[in-house]
Parts: C-alpha cells; structure tokens; sequence
C-alpha cells in the first residue's frame, strides 16, 4: 500500500446529534499526517434504523465519487452488505497481523502464564515469504524452541539462521510436536494444527492482541474506530514506526 494509494482511504464514523448539523458530512481529515476521506454519519440512540441504513448507503456513494474503495471502519460496524453493495470494502488488518506476529507469541504466553525463553513455539506457513523469514528469525531469538512447518524452502534459512546468529530452529516436526507447541503461528489455514495458543494471521474476525502507541500520538486518533484497521494504515503510511502489544 503506497503512499499514493493511502490518499484514496476513507473513514466512518458514527457522530452525536447536533443542531442544524447534515445526517452525513464529508470532508477531508488528516491523522498523524496521513490524509482520509472522513464520513461522519449522524446516530443517536432514537434514530431509526431504516434511516441510519440511508445515511450510511448515502455516505458510501459519497466516498465513491472521491475514488475511495477501502475504508476505516467504526468498531462493530453492522452494515457491510450496505458497504459491499456500494463498491467499498474494510481495510485489510492482515499486513499488521503479520507484522506483530513474534510480539503478538510473546503477549499471548504471558497471559497464560507460560515462560518465553523455553516455550516451544510452532509457524507454519504455505510457503517462505519475507514476512515469514522475518517472524521466525525474531521469534528464534527469543524463543529456545521454534518449529517450522513449511512444504519447501526451510533448509537455506536454517543454515542462514545457525551461520548469522548461531541459532537453530526444528524443520519439518512431526504432528505430535506440532500439538505439542505452547504457541502456533498460522500463517495459512491448516487443519491439522489443533495445539492451543494458535494464533491465526490469515483469519481477520481473529481479534487482535491490545496495540498501543506512545501517549503523544494515542491522543491523537479518533475515538470509537476500528483500531485495527487504523493503525494498519497509519504503519503502512510510516507514520506511525513501533505499535506496542499489549499495552
């Protein structure tokens, strides 16, 4: 997602009833220097659903004449037949997913109370991406256990691994250690990996672990977003470098 593109993002969000206001305003707005499309759709507790389906099929159309296709979503949003139907679309949280995913590991143990060093922890993946190289060269530095599951590819980073960081990992494990793993990254869907702590970066209704971000920048995003998908844009913008997990 370039910076280019990130011009063409739009918003939702859901505002209080004010007098002589517009039931759905569009105007541009700037978070953290990067630049939406924002559609403030009017709802109070009185307002009739039939009219806030028309609001938000109203706001739709609207971001459409400006060339939006993805958008930031209010959190719990319950009208994407009304956003599908009007050509939009969610902006995809699968880029950050993977991004955190050793931190994510490392929050998910500590919350079940297992040790870090020692966890045995599993990724699987369809094939070795860059972003797979990336998790499981981070996770072998914290972890003394990782395995990885992959169809081909592993043998070079395994030997790249052990030759710039003296580290090993396990290739190919067998089911019985798969199960056995205190966490699983699933980088694809499988459904032969069934151990507990599975953490699913290809599934987008999986919720996210907490994200935060330094107290300069946290109060300066809008509230009752889609955090997820927001902080998806602001990193694939740049501007925002470390999002912390679990805070």
């Amino acid at each position: 997602m370039g910076r280019e593109v990130l011009l063409m993002i739009g918003m939702l969000l859901w505002k209080p009833p004010g007098k002589r206001e517009k039931a759905v305003q569009v105007r541009e707005r700037s978070i953290l220097h990067t630049r939406f499309f924002c559609a403030e759709i009017t709802r109070g507790p009185k307002t009739p659903e039939v009219a806030l389906r028309r609001r938000v099929a109203s706001a739709v159309k609207r971001l459409r004449r400006q060339n939006i296709t993805q958008v930031v979503l209010p959190e719990d949003f319950p009208y994407l037949d009304q956003l599908t139907k009007g050509g939009l679309r969610p902006v995809s949280t699968l880029p950050l997913r993977r991004a955190i995913a050793a931190d994510w590991v490392r929050w998910s143990l500590l919350e079940r109370g297992i040790p870090t060093a020692g966890a045995r922890v599993a990724v699987c993946a369809a094939s070795l991406t860059g972003e797979v190289v990336r998790t499981v060269t981070e996770l072998v530095l914290r972890h003394r256990y990782v395995l990885l599951d992959l169809p081909y590819g592993g043998e070079d980073l395994c030997r790249q691994l052990r030759r710039e960081y003296g580290v090993s990992l396990l290739l190919g494990p067998s089911q019985e250690q798969l199960e056995g793993a205190e966490a699983a990254v699933l980088f694809d869907p499988r459904t032969d990996c069934r151990g507990s702590g599975r953490i699913l970066l290809y599934d987008e209704k999986e919720p996210l672990p907490p994200l935060g971000l330094p107290p300069a920048l946290e109060e300066k995003l809008p509230d009752g977003v889609n955090r997820g998908q927001l902080l998806s844009v602001l990193r694939e913008a740049g501007s925002i470098r470390q999002i912390s997990v679990g805070s």
